[in-house]
């Protein structure tokens, strides 16, 4: 029998004995009673499946029609629902409720230990996450063309992994990731941005997020000065803040971030300093050669980590190439940072990073006894669907149908004649618009809330900025929205925005 059956089977009898003492001598009103208890003192979950009339009749030495009649009862009360090829499942949510169906108390915080300070730091700063699961995909930003994803290729390399993998290989993994995905990433990132690295500096990671807070980890403790772009991610300055470091936000000019301005911060002596020079986000700007050199310089004489977030790299240098800071350094002193998860789609959980060999064994050791993310079913398969050119050929696809939404996006927002967007050309799978008068300072969020309830999701511009020096705006992801969809989306978010 079901295993799942043979535990339902068992709460109900010891229920049913409860229910012998009971006044009630019908046997369908007994089992009906036996049954609802069980539901209601969550023995049996919200979207358990129970046992056909069949077999629970055949378990309980009782008659179909008992069965069929407790049933019943319980699907009058709603307890119980039938669902078409499943069967009778539970139907009673009880998060909420405690046992005796009393609403529960508000949890009283001085029955327990007090949570660590870097506890409370992270629930503090939980709200400037974006990870708010959306309906809908426009406009939401970070989201790659998801239809495009070769599935059946995808799908082919993971039969054929399960087809001849070896017991053997499904004990544990290095929780850093398995070498081969290593060398296909340290051989993609050669040939696509000259970058060469020992195959053993690379960490893989669920995502950017992941990799932040291993090196924040690693690297900070309270109280201790980090340099951010101004704006920046609200994820990378939530992560930071929620470690207890101090956060200086420095500004961008038409180069990238400002080398005046940092040194201007030296006395303060920042450990890392944070920077997307491929394409920064949300702003898009491209960080020069120049600029790039003078950081180098400017973490070698202040003992510093450069952390190249290179974000969107695959579409910001596909024309105008310049090389990636982690290449130009000398000094062993950038952790560079990338990201399947936006090439491929969100749910793969997908990211690595290089690290100094300074930091290696410190985040090893942080890995190990942190995190355990990726599978190494989907490493492999991972580093097939690289060595097998399929990588290389999804990003052609996916420049080639980002750039037609793209275009069509932007053709249907100019009509817009509140806000307009400023950076044009291809560069990101992202857009920036901006209010082309003063507007209150809630003006953004009114918006966003009726596109929200209109169904499209966008990202607040203002939120991206550290300090009381803010900027009105919305971002928008364009890239994952069909074209048959997309134009007519886009006439209705002008006409919300106006």
């Amino acid at each position: 029998m079901n295993t799942n059956f043979d535990f339902t089977i068992g709460r109900i009898k010891k229920s049913l004995e409860k229910q012998q003492k009971s006044i009630y001598k019908n046997k369908y009103i007994l089992l009906y009673k036996a049954i609802k208890d069980c539901i209601e003192n969550i023995e049996l979950p919200n979207n358990w499946l129970l046992p056909s009339t069949r077999v629970l009749a055949e378990e309980l030495k009782l008659s179909r029609t008992t069965i069929v009649k407790s049933y019943e009862l319980l699907q009058l009360e709603k307890l119980v629902i039938s669902k078409v090829g499943s069967g009778f499942v539970v139907n009673y949510d009880a998060k909420e409720k405690n046992g005796d169906g009393k609403e529960k108390s508000k949890i009283d915080s001085n029955l327990y230990p007090e949570m660590s300070g870097k506890g409370n730091s992270f629930l503090d700063n939980f709200s400037l996450i974006n990870r708010v699961p959306a309906s809908s995909v426009a406009f939401r930003p970070g989201i790659p063309p998801l239809d495009i994803f070769p599935i059946n290729r995808w799908k082919n390399l993971l039969n054929t992994y399960w087809r001849y993998v070896k017991s053997s290989a499904l004990s544990y993994e290095r929780s850093t990731g398995i070498d081969p995905l290593k060398k296909s990433i340290s051989n993609y990132l050669n040939v696509s941005r000259n970058i060469k690295c020992d195959y053993n500096q690379i960490m893989v990671v669920s995502g950017s997020l992941q990799s932040l807070y291993l090196i924040g980890s690693v690297m900070v403790d309270k109280g201790d000065n980090i340099i951010l772009e101004n704006p920046a991610f609200p994820n990378v300055h939530s992560l930071f803040r929620s470690l207890q470091a101090n956060l200086l936000p420095v500004s961008l000019d038409d180069e990238g971030i400002s080398i005046q301005k940092m040194n201007e911060l030296n006395h303060l002596k920042p450990k890392l300093v944070h920077v997307t020079p491929s394409n920064h986000y949300p702003l898009g700007t491209k960080m020069s050669l120049k600029r790039r050199k003078e950081l180098l310089d400017w973490a070698s004489i202040n003992k510093a980590f450069i952390i190249e977030n290179d974000y969107e790299n695959e579409v910001a240098n596909h024309l105008n190439k310049i090389p990636s800071i982690y290449s130009l350094d000398t000094e062993d002193r950038t952790i560079y940072m990338g990201t399947f998860n936006r090439l491929l789609h969100p749910s793969i959980r997908l990211g690595y990073m290089i690290v100094p060999k300074y930091l290696i064994k410190a985040v090893e050791a942080l890995q190990e006894h942190s995190h355990r993310f990726v599978a190494p079913s989907v490493q492999t398969v991972m580093s097939q669907f690289i060595e097998r050119n399929y990588l290389y050929q999804h990003l052609k696809n996916l420049m080639e149908v980002s750039q037609e939404r793209q275009a069509l996006f932007l053709k249907e927002f100019q009509k817009s004649k509140t806000m307009s967007i400023g950076n044009q050309s291809f560069t990101s799978l992202n857009l920036v618009a901006k209010f082309n008068h003063k507007v209150p300072e809630d003006k953004e969020a009114e918006i966003i809330k009726k596109l929200k309830e209109a169904n499209i999701n966008v990202h607040s511009l203002s939120e991206c900025f550290i300090g009381t020096k803010k900027e009105q705006g919305i971002i928008l992801g364009y890239s994952a929205v069909r074209e048959n969809i997309l134009e007519r989306k886009v006439k209705k978010l002008v006409n919300i925005i106006g």
